[in-house]
């Protein structure tokens, strides 16, 4: 078991090992980062001897280091992924996170196994599962609701395994692992790391007869995952790791957002210190800022709490998948090469690079950096603003309109700085002994260690002050990851110590301290799998299930699975599927929805709901609803030029790997295990 049933984590994201390392200064208790391949971003590796050292940092609070190894594998890639997990057990990493069962089936390091957001978990049957064949860490789709969790919960047991929820970040508009149109248009398998983001593209939607619906919309573009607001209710409701997406943002996101809801989680755990269950944080030490987190100051396209407390109404970013900035002020003349701005905050300061943007009239975004911003008046807030373009180049850019900032270059470059302080309290306990005097501290997490230094001692000249000195001294940790809560001075009288022999006294015992907490670093236990082996919820398996290898198909036949088909990625789907299956709702965000009024104002009954299809140049999409489980199906077939490419790479691959690959396309007199599990 990873968290005890009543820590909270906070777990953070690293594109590398900078980052990674003011994560946990900034208070991440983990920090989640990818290896030199196999992790879903493909764009984010990093390797083994960067994670080592990024582990070393982490070690010393408590936090924890996960290793992303989620994507899905070919037969050809098995042994290597098998050998990088062995590596990344040797550098101290504490889990792997992972989507392809078959790593499951294979012999993988005592390291636990953290089931990736690709694993889709839904249902409280596939958590349980996922759970009873030795997975310790669940991460629960985004699209549930409060109820959900707690009844996934209710279905699992804490002692066993964590319930982790990611609470801010961009969000995939797709259930994660069951979007497949990136695969279909270009070959490019967002299940093997490499996402082309059509999502965020602008589409037309017309109806079955060809009539427009919305023009030029980002229909598929949801807004920015946002749950600060709803903490205490997702503890409540059984989640203990709280997730922060971002492998690919930088170093001034995760500095903010980790510090964000590190304090929120803070506050959280201070409210419920004195509860019937207190809540305590995962790792050491506290952390101090020195700037004010804010989770608008980074790129996002406003916020959202998805469907945490039912289906909204408004969770699209349609306008556009850019960063809209917040209010700032409006315009109120345009001259040649300059534009006068009145802000809505006469104490706002605009800063030579900062960045705005505005609507122009076809509700388009438009940027516009300031190469020099000057005050005219800072008693009424007007700013004379000289752009970087022409102002020929800035469409629509007019007198009244609405100007936001969505890039504060102030703010930005303290974050450039060092910005915060994570620090392990110890107590200090100072006495005398037959040959000088011993320096004893102590931490917070019960780690004591000790250092002696031999001294004639000899009372203190200046009586009342010399306490005050030592404590003084003592206490001076600047330089390392501690900081004095209490100092006890154990002398018999005043006694003189001079700082040349009590300096090297404390560094000494620091040292000593730091020592002693390494050698009591407790590394987790990989999970059990239970016996007999639990039964899948289901025997039988789509595409949907991402089965891309010979170990993974072993796996869920071991698991009572009958007919097992092969992955979207094999290229044995050639006709029309679900290319993207998801919550949102196109119907439902256009007032086209059955359990909403019939039609659009105005145009009542002339619009079908369904079939809408969506036009992107040359790409068409079919959108179908399911409206029972209410989740809606993006429908489409695999380019023929892709699949020709795609089957070519993939006989290579099988030629390299030397055993061809074959699924269960009915159900087998007798299922086979290839790999021992």
């Amino acid at each position: 078991m990873s968290l005890l049933p009543h820590q909270l984590e906070l777990l953070a994201p690293a594109r590398d090992a900078a980052i990674g390392i003011e994560a946990v200064n900034h208070g991440a208790d983990a920090v989640y980062i990818g290896g030199p391949s196999f992790g879903a971003r493909t764009s984010a590796d990093n390797t083994v001897a960067d994670i080592a050292r990024l582990v070393a940092h982490a070690h010393r609070f408590n936090s924890r280091i996960f290793v992303t190894m989620n994507t899905i594998l070919r037969d050809d890639e098995l042994e290597g992924a098998r050998l990088l997990a062995w590596q990344l057990y040797d550098a101290g990493v504490d889990a792997l996170i992972v989507q392809d069962m078959g790593l499951l089936a294979m012999d993988m390091p005592p390291l636990q196994l953290h089931a990736s957001t690709q694993c889709d978990i839904r249902s409280p049957k596939k958590a349980r599962f996922l759970q009873d064949v030795g997975l310790t860490q669940l991460v629960l789709a985004r699209e549930l609701t409060l109820p959900q969790i707690a009844t996934i919960r209710a279905a699992t047991d804490p002692a066993r395994s964590t319930l982790e929820f990611f609470v801010h970040g961009a969000l995939c508009v797709a259930y994660s692992g069951q979007c497949y149109i990136s695969t279909a248009h270009t070959g490019r398998s967002a299940n093997r790391g490499e996402c082309s983001q059509a999502c965020r593209l602008p589409y037309q939607v017309v109806d079955d007869k060809g009539r427009f619906v919305a023009h030029d919309k980002h229909v598929l573009s949801m807004k920015d995952n946002n749950q600060s607001d709803n903490l205490a209710a997702l503890v409540d409701a059984g989640v203990r790791s709280f997730k922060i997406e971002g492998r690919y943002k930088d170093m001034a996101y995760v500095k903010n957002i980790t510090a964000h809801y590190r304090r929120l989680l803070d506050e959280l755990i201070e409210e419920r210190q004195h509860s019937a269950d207190p809540l305590t944080r995962a790792s050491s030490g506290r952390t101090t800022f020195n700037f004010t987190p804010d989770p608008n100051q980074n790129f996002n396209r406003e916020f959202t709490d998805y469907f945490v407390n039912g289906r909204q109404d408004s969770i699209g970013a349609f306008d556009t998948p850019k960063n809209p900035g917040q209010p700032i002020g409006f315009v109120t003349q345009v001259g040649p090469n300059w534009i006068d701005l009145e802000l809505n905050d006469r104490q706002a300061v605009l800063h030579n690079g900062d960045g705005l943007c505005y609507y122009n009239l076809q509700k388009e975004l438009v940027g516009l950096a300031i190469n020099r911003a000057e005050c005219i008046s800072a008693k009424k807030g007007s700013w004379r603003v000289f752009p970087k373009d022409e102002l020929a180049s800035l469409k629509d850019l007019r007198k009244g309109a609405e100007v936001n900032r969505n890039r504060d270059v102030h703010w930005l470059h303290a974050l450039d700085k060092k910005s915060s302080e994570r620090r392990i309290q110890v107590w200090a306990h100072l006495a005398g002994n037959a040959d000088g005097i011993t320096l004893t501290l102590t931490d917070e997490d019960g780690f004591s260690a000790s250092a002696q230094a031999t001294l004639a001692l000899t009372p203190a000249k200046d009586k009342a002050g010399a306490l005050d000195t030592l404590v003084e001294n003592i206490s001076k940790l600047g330089n390392t990851i501690f900081t004095a809560s209490d100092v006890q001075v154990a002398f018999s009288q005043p006694w003189f110590v001079p700082a040349s022999v009590l300096n090297p006294l404390r560094r000494e015992a620091v040292q000593a301290l730091e020592a002693a907490r390494a050698a009591g670093f407790v590394r987790w236990l990989p999970g059990q799998a239970v016996e007999p082996p639990a039964s899948y919820p289901e025997d039988t398996l789509s595409y949907l299930a991402n089965v891309f290898n010979r170990a993974a198909r072993s796996f869920y036949a071991r698991h009572g699975v009958k007919v097992i088909a092969a992955a979207y990625e094999a290229i044995e789907e050639p006709g029309e599927v679900s290319l993207m299956i998801t919550k949102h709702c196109v119907r439902y965000s256009l007032s086209l929805c059955p359990k909403q009024a019939k039609g659009v104002t105005g145009v009542q009954g002339t619009i079908r709901a369904e079939p809408l299809q969506l036009i992107n140049g040359r790409e068409k999409l079919t959108l179908r609803f399911d409206c029972k489980p209410c989740e809606m199906h993006v429908v489409g077939k695999m380019k023929p030029a892709v699949a020709q490419q795609s089957r070519q790479e993939l006989a290579a691959a099988r030629a390299g790997a030397g055993v061809p690959l074959t699924f269960f396309k009915t159900r087998p007199a007798a299922s086979s295990s290839e790999f021992g599990h």
